[in-house]
């Protein structure tokens, strides 16, 4: 149950993780670590000593692993040699160091309590301890230990992979203390950037109970109404506001080994007492068939899915071998699906197509299932639809759709069902889904709390010092709490941005437009926010509650009026747009961009003109603008020309050709940061900017950088000239370009436009170390723009990226 806090900033931490020991080398166990790595957590990772050569091979193989793993567990490649590699023969002394120790060996009970024996003299005794098991008992773990240990101990269970997958559930023991599971939530919350459930213990926890239960009943579901995968996975993802990988895609990139372990959990762990769907967790057919044939998944490159050339096969289980795929649903379900709630679940009970009653059936499955189970696995409603939400990529979890799709009606069908006996089960709903506070109230959600049905009361969010830096938290349907739309005193809002205040301290900026788009309007609106902030506030912070941060210019909205009146339109747009970068860059106040998600294009250069960026680990930043055929035209090749100067300076190598190769590479190829880390590596954050992991405290760290230089006494820089690199270093340049055109490496126009790159970051027709202004090189930048917006294959690829949205190569 993700908290809310109270009150203003947050306390000083109780507790310092200033090293964490990971045991266990494996694909779990090493990502962990390399997460650790990314947010900047010293770590030791720990395994069995190798038979053969040096005792840490184990290690040292796993930790070269990371570097070739997709999608990257790792910020940046290099950052692995960060992980001190260690064994359990040689090494246990290091515990005494780690503030955390996180087992995440293989999920036999025998060998984690064999491990725990052996490392409990070693442990520090402030240290928590935590399992990162998937299902085995928490409780019967901690027994093992030493009395002292056991206030210490608890579950941590990271989804896969760790990086990526915002949910972390936590589980208590009868004798862990209540503080250490404060202190691992707000290290997990703030220090790791994930978003905390707490879990009871019981077999697979929340998500994993919930999540591979309803994967179980849709697989009965497809064998019953005669689908096949493709057709499911069309029904199950995005449609149905899943994952859009939906059923099939995502057990392959879980690993349907992995996913057989969990299901084996569930048949070990649970019976028809403990659990009336036990009928149903049976191993599919299908699923034994694909593990006879070691067809495991995305890591075999085959499972229910293969891929050929170019070509994406499906599993056929009569013919026990692949057919082509690539079959879609019926239209007619995904006009059903896009129906408001209550609408679209009657549409589909009605259906008498097997598509629309298959999506009924998985529905009202996931429905009954988590009613049944509510007060079993989790304190509140609350806990299981932030874990399906978290862990599973749903846009809703179960009881916020049946919330919002009418709670008595959607209960009365699920109850007809099982009279009619449709359903996986015959348990009855319980009693409070009919009678009582939720009956009364419509739902789970309201804005006293989500519902406990051990207490039969609603309950708000814990209360920890930690959400005090959420300021938006992600709310769930029925849940009181700010919205970061209505939030504040709005100073200015039109169709395009928002301008307003949490505490008239600090302005912020927030755009609407469509991937939040930057256009004329939106540069007027930049242009007016600075001026309000000059005026009565401390600085000004550019930040919106939804990703992504900026996709860049808005070429559609600049199309019309290049068609009317020509080049002009374009070349006015381009200078405006100049204009307010630079107008960001010398506001006498604090500019702070607050970046998350996609900061493409003219989004990467609104960031590059700030005074400073606050960036969430997962952001994508680049100059992305050869992909439509053009190049970088608000600012972003000056900006590369200009920070060369810079580094130049302080180097007693003044070769500016050397300073200028990586930006200049990076713009010609487009080349976009997979994370904070590697856009840091690109130069598009700088290594005083701030990387925050997570996403819901991106805006409480900004306007903490905000009001920290303006109370340093801010000043904008001084507008200087500087030298740039000149005509030889643009005709190096354009050497090393012939090749790759010549050798087939890039196309006639990629050429011609990373030509163009290279005249203006080395300053044009000019002598090397010409001092010049960043008017200047704006002014080669805006030509460059428009002779290629004119150029026909640059047409090409624009029309081809606004219909498609895929870039078109000529």
């Amino acid at each position: 149950m993700a908290a809310s806090g109270e009150g203003k900033g947050p306390a000083a931490p109780r507790f310092n993780v200033r090293k964490v020991a990971v045991l266990g080398a494996g694909v779990m166990g090493a990502q962990i670590a390399a997460h650790l790595v990314n947010v900047k957590v010293p770590v030791v990772l720990f395994d069995l000593p190798a038979k053969e050569g040096p005792k840490n091979g184990i290690v040292t193989k796993a930790v070269e692993g990371l570097k070739k793993l997709k999608p990257s567990p790792l910020g940046v490649p290099e950052d692995a040699a960060l992980i001190q590699p260690a064994n359990y023969e040689e090494h246990l002394g290091l515990l005494a160091d780690c503030d955390l120790v996180i087992e995440a060996i293989a999920e036999r009970m025998d060998w984690k309590l064999d491990l725990y024996k052996k490392i409990a003299p070693h442990v520090a005794s402030h240290a928590i301890v935590a399992s990162n098991t998937s299902g085995l008992s928490i409780t019967k773990l901690s027994e093992a230990l030493p009395e002292a240990m056991k206030p210490r101990f608890c579950g941590i269970h990271f989804f896969n992979p760790p990086r990526y997958m915002y949910l972390v559930e936590l589980i208590a023991t009868p004798t862990t203390k209540p503080q250490i599971l404060d202190d691992l939530e707000t290290f997990v919350t703030s220090g790791l950037g994930k978003g905390v459930v707490r879990a009871k213990d019981t077999p697979n926890f929340i998500a994993n109970r919930v999540g591979i239960a309803g994967m179980l009943g849709t697989m009965r579901e497809v064998e019953k109404f005669g689908l096949t995968f493709d057709v499911v996975d069309d029904l199950t993802g995005k449609k149905l506001g899943r994952a859009s990988s939906g059923t099939f895609r995502t057990a392959d990139v879980v690993g349907l080994d992995t996913m057989a372990h969990v299901i084996k959990t569930l048949q070990d762990t649970l019976s028809p007492e403990t659990d009336p769907f036990y009928g149903s967790f049976g191993t599919p057919e299908v699923l034994k068939t694909l593990l006879e044939q070691g067809n495991l998944g995305q890591k075999t490159r085959a499972g229910f899915y293969k891929k050929v050339g170019r070509d994406i096969l499906r599993f056929d289980l009569a013919r026990k071998d692949y057919v082509p795929g690539g079959e879609k649903a019926d239209e007619v379900y995904g006009r059903m699906l896009k129906k408001p709630a209550g609408e679209r679940l009657k549409l589909l009970r009605n259906a008498t197509g097997a598509q629309g009653q298959f999506l009924w059936a998985i529905l009202r499955n996931s429905f009954h299932y988590a009613a049944v189970h509510l007060a079993t696995i989790a304190e509140t409603a609350r806990d299981v639809d932030q874990a399906m939400r978290w862990g599973f990529g749903m846009k809703q979890g179960p009881f916020e759709l049946w919330q919002e799709a009418g709670w008595l009606q959607v209960a009365q069908w699920i109850q007809e069902d099982i009279a009619a006996g449709k359903t996986l089960s015959d348990a009855p709903l319980p009693e409070w889904v009919f009678k009582g506070p939720v009956a009364e109230a419509g739902g789970v959600h309201t804005a006293e709390g989500s519902f406990n049905p051990t207490t039969g009361k609603f309950e708000p969010r814990r209360v920890l010092p930690v959400y005090r830096r959420q300021l938006f938290p992600e709310l769930l349907r029925g849940e009181a709490g700010p919205r970061f739309e209505t939030a504040g005193t709005t100073v200015h809002e039109d169709r395009n941005l928002r301008i307003w205040t949490l505490d008239q301290e600090v302005l912020i900026v927030s755009l609407k437009t469509k991937m939040h788009t930057i256009s004329p309007e939106v540069c007027e609106g930049l242009q007016q926010a600075i001026e309000i902030a000059e005026k009565d506030y401390q600085g000004l912070v550019v930040w919106s509650g939804d990703e992504p941060f900026s996709a860049g210019a808005d070429l559609e909205s600049t199309l019309p009026a290049f068609i009317a009146v020509g080049v002009t339109a374009i070349e006015d747009a381009e200078g405006f747009m100049q204009q307010t970068m630079l107008r960001l860059r010398y506001a006498s106040v604090p500019v702070v961009s607050a970046i998350r998600g996609l900061a493409l294009g003219g989004g990467c250069e609104l960031g590059l003109y700030s005074a400073k960026r606050v960036a969430a680990m997962e952001s994508y930043i680049g100059l992305v603008e050869v992909g439509v055929g053009l190049v970088p035209g608000a600012g972003g090749l000056t900006y590369i020309a200009r920070r060369a100067a810079e580094n130049a300076a302080t180097s007693t190598d003044k070769d500016l050709l050397k300073f200028l190769t990586e930006g200049f590479t990076a713009a010609a190829m487009a080349k976009v940061g997979t994370s904070a880390l590697e856009s840091r590596k690109l130069g598009y954050l700088l290594d005083s900017d701030i990387v925050v992991p997570n996403k819901d405290e991106l805006l409480y760290v900004a306007l903490q950088q905000a009001k920290s230089l303006y109370d340093s006494g801010y000043r904008p820089p001084h507008k200087r000239m500087f030298p740039v690199a000149g005509r030889s270093a643009k005709a190096t340049i354009q050497g090393q370009l012939v090749n790759l055109r010549d050798g087939g490496f890039a196309s006639q126009h990629d050429f011609h436009i990373a030509s163009l790159i290279a005249n203006v970051v080395t300053g044009g027709d000019v002598d090397a170390g010409t001092l010049v202004t960043e008017e200047y090189l704006m002014t080669l930048e805006r030509r460059a723009f428009c002779e290629l917006v004119q150029h026909p294959k640059t047409q090409e690829r624009i029309l081809g990226m606004l219909s498609t949205g895929k870039p078109v190569r000529n």
